[in-house]
């Protein structure tokens, strides 16, 4: 039985260079704040920059120690605002799954985006209603 088939898989992902990831990670540096959790409380809060993020979880540097498998979620600053107006953030819960100084890599099990309030675009004049209104 030959392993010729086997070995040539290896070599073409070697030559390739696959990411064995699940997900495609996007290497972007954003605002994150983060909550740390044990036994269902809040332990500390903090922040940092992201790295990268993908839809399966995201890698941040922060200047905190982390105890890997913390319970975490992160709230990253999104930037891109919906319809023009509206902030988002992105919400992510999961697990620390890897520590390497202060680069702090974390699994989702959710995430979402939220809105975070609406910013005026431009300062419109009071409409007849508002004028009989203020006087």
């Amino acid at each position: 039985m030959s392993t010729a088939p086997a070995l040539a898989r290896i070599v073409l992902l070697l030559n390739g260079r696959r990411d064995p990831r699940r997900h495609r990670r996007y290497p972007v540096s954003l605002d994150v704040t983060y909550k740390l959790f044990r036994n269902g409380r809040i332990e500390r809060l903090g922040s940092g920059q992201t790295l990268d993020v993908s839809s399966g979880g995201a890698c941040f540097e922060c200047a905190d120690p982390f105890p890997p498998a913390s319970v975490i979620e992160l709230t990253i600053n999104w930037p891109c605002m919906l319809e023009g107006v509206c902030p988002l953030k992105l919400v992510m819960r999961g697990r620390v799954v890897r520590v390497e100084g202060q680069r702090i890599a974390v699994e989702a099990e959710h995430h979402e985006f939220r809105t975070a309030g609406i910013r005026p675009s431009h300062a419109h004049p009071p409409t007849a209603k508002h004028r009989t209104l203020l006087g």
